[in-house]
């Protein structure tokens, strides 16, 4: 049996990892400024995780949701309180479009209607209803597209309450700042309206913090910049540096019923240590502060490049645009420099979406490598 072959591959293969690098099969060491698509957020194979998920799965590694699970709770109570989120309760699932899938069935399931809102150059995963809020028709199939979806452009108050006016829209989905669309986002007063807007014509607002979510931003989620708050979280990427984990952080006003929604893996024994560990070092680490110091010094060196026409995104989901697509220099950067970094839809911009650990001089390193490149 073959692969089924949906991705293009890099002919990299790492083998081992350690806080900000990997390490390939040839023994080549890689600094790594992507983190597999923002997941890695406390470091590859940081001691306190490996330990952490170690010693559960010497214990148990899985039972069902029809039994108790005491780090469910362990892990709800220290996400609400890491988060500011304390009065809010939690879903867990395995997975960022799981999690939204979850959150746009909560939210039909509170209104009773069915028409989303959703953003241009949004992403929201690949299943069903997760992609059909997705501004990709490439990766929409018929069977997707039966959903009632309106894509809006971001900060257009005035469109927006015209679609909410119809009557007919169950939630309005955004992400914190965009990940592969390009680090687009709303502006503060976007943010601030729609809450209203929310509020008065009875739509759920859901706040997609799947990769910008956790720190990543410089707060715990990117909405706080904008001094709101959503109905509903959706969170995966950072939460399990790397173990398959999502969930969505629910408001009091949205009421569970037994059977309402359920998973087979979601909130299982490892995930749950997984998903505490993460949350025990980004505490003790202080890795939040760390990212947005991290970050003001990266825009510091980056707003000195003439080559770089633009910088985008908050914390460490930044994004440099040039004026030429990008896609040799990442090659360039993998094969020449062993760096990884991310590209997005815009084909112009590199996206840095490094372990929230990075220092001083691993920025140095990128920089340099990256000069010498560009004036090649």
């Amino acid at each position: 049996m073959n692969l089924f072959d949906v991705y293009p591959l890099y002919s990299v293969t790492p083998v081992k990892g350690k806080d900000i690098f990997v390490t390939d099969d040839h023994g080549v060491e890689y600094l790594d400024l992507y983190g597999g698509h923002g997941v890695i957020s406390i470091g590859h194979a940081h001691p306190h995780y490996v330990a952490k998920i170690k010693e559960q799965l010497e214990a148990l590694g899985f039972y069902s949701n029809a039994v108790q699970n005491p780090l469910q709770v362990e892990l709800a109570q220290k996400l609400g309180a890491i988060s500011q989120c304390p009065d809010f309760s939690l879903f867990l699932c395995n997975s960022g479009a799981e999690a939204n899938e979850n959150a746009l069935k909560l939210a039909s399931f509170h209104t009773g209607k069915r028409r989303v809102i959703a953003f241009k150059n949004s992403f929201h995963g690949r299943t069903s209803g997760a992609v059909s809020v997705t501004d990709n028709p490439k990766i929409i199939a018929p069977i997707n597209a039966c959903n009632p979806v309106t894509i809006l452009p971001l900060n257009n108050s005035e469109l927006l309450e015209g679609e909410l006016l119809k009557g007919d829209v169950c939630a309005v989905i955004i992400e914190g700042i965009q990940g592969v669309g390009g680090l687009d986002e709303g502006t503060t007063a976007f943010f601030q309206d729609l809450r209203k807007l929310c509020d008065t014509y009875d739509v759920i607002l859901i706040s997609d913090e799947i990769q910008s979510g956790y720190g990543r931003s410089g707060k715990f989620f990117a909405f706080q910049h904008h001094n709101i708050e959503p109905d509903i979280i959706s969170v995966a990427k950072g939460m399990g540096n790397g173990f398959p984990v999502g969930g969505i952080l629910i408001a009091p006003k949205l009421k569970a019923s037994y059977g309402l929604l359920g998973t087979t893996f979601g909130g299982n024994h490892l995930a749950c240590a997984a998903s505490i560990a993460v949350l025990e070092v980004l505490e003790k680490e202080q890795l939040i502060s760390h990212a947005a110091k991290m970050s003001a010094y990266f825009i510091e060196i980056a707003k000195e490049m003439p080559q770089v026409k633009k910088i985008k995104g908050k914390g460490l989901m930044l994004g440099l645009e040039f004026d030429f697509e990008v896609g040799e220099l990442r090659k360039k950067l993998i094969y020449d420099k062993h760096i990884f970094t991310g590209g997005a839809s815009n084909k112009k911009l590199l996206r840095i979406l490094p372990p929230l650990t990075i220092q001083k001089d691993h920025i140095d390193q990128f920089f340099e490598a990256l000069k010498v490149l560009l004036d090649e």
